[in-house]
């Protein structure tokens, strides 16, 4: 079983996955025409997509007024780069200083630990990324900031690699590094405590945090590592209403 068969089947019916596999036959055989087809996308975002969208609105709202770049630890296939990007243009189109920066190996897990738990899904390369998909992202980044005010301002940055290392460089590289929103999407237990660990001196009041599989029974390595950096009992951990994975909690 793939990492995307195993995340669409733990959680849904033979039903609803049948109901999805029409729903992209219809994306595929649309009949609108291409010039018009962008534009129509929201036509096959199903709830459960939608929510994910939403999740990032609510939480770019809450960082508005806090000063800071934007992480994301764990880019994959990036759509949160972009709907981040989309936001920003939105809602601070001139705040050229709230950079978006992913992290990712585009290689899948580098390796796994024991506090990852024994799930199918959790093997070094587990959720890789098809040859040479980071020039594609870059390419998609490009033109979403291209639709936005100042685009001659690069304001993202993908940074390929192990993060437990390429997120110290990076910040030794850009010492004056506030960070107002950090999103972990990592899964499992080693990156996600290192990483949290590193941004820790670089989080302000106000500051969020975001996970993706926050008591997850798949992926038990990241809210253990959140534990044992952060600890569940000092923070309120708060649920999105809209979605039953996402959460966030506001760092004071």
């Amino acid at each position: 079983m793939s990492e995307k068969e195993f995340v669409t089947n733990s959680y849904s019916s033979s039903k609803e996955r049948t109901n999805r596999n029409r729903c992209l036959e219809l994306l595929k055989t649309s009949p609108i025409p291409e010039e018009e087809l962008l534009y129509n996308l929201m036509l096959y975002i199903n709830r459960q997509n939608l929510s994910r969208f939403l999740y990032m609105n609510d939480v770019y709202q809450k960082i508005i007024n806090v000063h800071g770049v934007i992480m994301e630890f764990g880019v994959r296939w990036g759509q949160n780069l972009s709907v981040l990007s989309a936001l920003r243009g939105m809602y601070e189109p001139y705040n050229f200083t709230r950079k978006i920066i992913g992290f990712d190996t585009f290689s899948g897990f580098p390796s796994v630990h024991e506090k990852d738990g024994n799930s199918e899904v959790n093997v070094e390369g587990a959720f890789s990324v098809t040859e040479n998909y980071k020039e594609y992202l870059e390419e998609l980044l490009d033109y979403h900031e291209s639709e936005s005010p100042l685009p001659h301002i690069k304001k993202y940055e993908l940074v390929e690699g192990d993060a437990t290392k390429t997120v110290s460089e990076y910040l030794e590289r850009h010492p004056e590094t506030i960070i107002s929103f950090a999103f972990f999407d990592f899964d499992i237990y080693e990156p996600t405590k290192k990483c949290l660990e590193i941004i820790k001196p670089h989080l302000t009041k106000g500051s969020i945090l975001g996970f993706d599989e926050m008591n997850c029974e798949h992926f038990p390595g990241e809210t253990i590592a959140f534990q044992e950096v952060l600890g569940k009992n000092n923070y309120r951990i708060q649920r999105s209403p809209l979605n039953p994975m996402r959460s966030y909690l506001v760092f004071e």
